[in-house]
């Protein structure tokens, strides 16, 4: 559609044919947008199965009417795909994508009431997981938070299946979702009072747990509760009911908390602060509050948090000091001589480069290449019409030609993401480059919060390594490997021997700045 109407503005052709409306569009705005680009060229529209005359104004009426009924049957067609789906629903079955924690996706055959074979899929318990999901509800209602749950399963090495620890997210999904208990009226009723209406509740039998659907909306964002879809399942829960409330209970009681107090005001590095033992993100934990009700703050390791020392044994960080570290640092590498320098010259190279590309433009030849094919194409394709007893010969160089525009299509649609490539890394290395440059003088004006997002503009990741006193500065800025960049030069000033965490790689292996220092 986009190579017609580049084709249409270019007036390379004098009509367009559709063999019927709504095979151009089944959206009224679009059509019209469509009809009037047309026009403005002298492009006349022909639909062979309507046969409108556009050249009069009741043929242009017509024609419109008819998008009218196209974008309605497309409207209808999409609401009686989802009145189905949601019809299926609310049978229970499960309807595709990755099954919940505890499950398997199972497709099983059965005979309708009228003798016919049908399928469907439902949800199999898997014992392995299942025995987790009900240490997820136990530890809950004995422990009172998701925090503390994890911690326990943290400490008890007790991992997902695919060896990782298992998130806050995943065990509060596990917690709320009806899918693991065993209904009855009143987790229905619990449900309804949300504003999810259950369905197939005759099928009920106490055991059946309930599935929820239309949970997002086509765009991915989350619907309201009261668009969500229940049904009784065909699988059983394993969750007694009362179990189920008392959580959804604690739940609800935990969420009505006052929120803690945001950190972001004193802590500038929280967000981009990781530890260098276990590569986990660094919090902020707080100590006495003084008589003026100030107090210091430190970064301690989330595994240590959990876990205690046995999985990481990484010392605190003092949160001034670090803090006061990193700014003195990326201040001393904007103001140094040496280093805007270096900085300068990076970045002109950079702009010296994407000039060049522009000049020396190879996509220009290649689309010349691949006009002078088609052009060679096109007159193949004329002589084959003046004799029947050449198309043998010809017909072979028509496809070689073929062949080669679409190895050309291909080359170009590379170069042309690599140059889009480019051009966003010179952009992105311009813009921290720049904020760099002007940190040392904006830094001492902004606001604590105002810090810490300038700070994240420049900074990709800053590991702690409490051992040493190493404080490790990754910038932001991506370089090209293969070439001199500015990893290599910062490397000159601020000598890095190793990659925090791992003591097997160089710096020079990794295509980021590392700036290291000693608190």
């Amino acid at each position: 559609l986009q190579q017609m109407l580049e084709d249409a503005r270019g007036k390379k052709f004098e009509v367009l044919i559709c063999y019927r409306l709504d095979r151009v569009s089944r959206n009224i705005a679009d059509f019209s947008t469509l009809i009037e680009e047309l026009q403005k060229h002298g492009i006349a529209f022909v639909s062979v199965r309507e046969q409108f005359d556009t050249s009069t104004p009741m043929g242009r009426a017509m024609m419109f009417i008819a998008s009218v009924f196209a974008q309605l049957e497309r409207e209808t067609i999409g609401e009686r795909i989802r009145d189905n789906m949601h019809e299926l629903a609310k049978t229970g079955r499960w309807l595709g994508g990755v099954p919940p924690l505890g499950f398997k996706a199972e497709r099983i055959s059965f005979i309708d009431e009228e003798h016919k074979e049908r399928s469907l899929v439902k949800l199999n318990l898997v014992p392995e997981e299942m025995k987790i999901i009900e240490l997820f509800y136990e530890k809950y209602l004995e422990l009172g938070s998701i925090y503390k749950v994890r911690k326990y399963l943290v400490q008890n090495n007790i991992r997902s299946k695919k060896g990782a620890h298992f998130s806050s997210r995943v065990i509060a999904e596990s917690l709320k979702s009806p899918a693991y208990v065993q209904a009855n009226e009143e987790v229905a009723e619990h449900l309804k009072k949300k504003g999810i209406i259950v369905a197939g509740q005759d099928r009920s039998n106490g055991k059946r747990a309930i599935l929820t659907y239309n949970k997002r909306n086509n765009k991915g964002i989350k619907n309201e509760l009261e668009k969500w879809i229940g049904a009784i399942a065909k699988h059983e829960g394993v969750i007694s009911p009362e179990k189920w409330l008392q959580v959804q209970e604690r739940l609800a009681k935990n969420a009505m908390r006052l929120p803690r107090v945001g950190t972001s005001e004193v802590a500038l590095l929280s967000g981009i602060l990781r530890c260098a033992k276990c590569g986990s993100a660094m919090n902020v934990t707080y100590g006495r509050k003084r008589k003026d009700g100030s107090c210091n703050h430190y970064y301690t390791c989330n595994m240590k948090v959990i876990s205690g020392q046995e999985h990481c044994q990484n010392p605190n960080a003092n949160g001034i000091d670090i803090d006061h570290t990193v700014i003195s640092k990326i201040t001393e590498l904007a103001t140094s001589n040496k280093s805007t320098e270096v900085l300068l010259g990076e970045l002109e190279a950079l702009r010296q480069e994407k000039k060049h590309l522009e000049k020396v433009d190879i996509l220009d030849e290649l689309q010349k290449k691949k006009e002078r094919l088609l052009g060679e194409i096109k007159n193949l394709v004329g002589e084959v019409s003046k004799s029947a007893t050449a198309s043998k010969y010809i017909l072979p160089q028509i496809e070689a030609k073929d062949r080669e525009v679409n190895d050309l299509d291909e080359e170009i649609q590379k170069l042309e993401q690599k140059k889009e490539k480019q051009n966003k890394q010179a952009e992105n290395f311009s813009l921290v480059v720049n904020n760099i440059l002007n940190f040392s003088s904006a830094i001492e004006d902004l606001e604590n919060k105002e810090k810490k997002f300038f700070l994240q503009t420049i900074i990709d990741t800053v590991f702690w390594d409490g051992e040493t006193g190493v404080v490790s500065i990754v910038l932001l800025t991506d370089t090209t490997p293969g070439k001199k960049n500015l990893s290599s030069n910062v490397s000159q000033f601020y000598p890095a021997p190793c990659w925090p965490g791992n003591q097997n790689n160089t710096a020079g292996s990794f295509n980021k700045p590392l700036v290291l220092v000693k608190i």
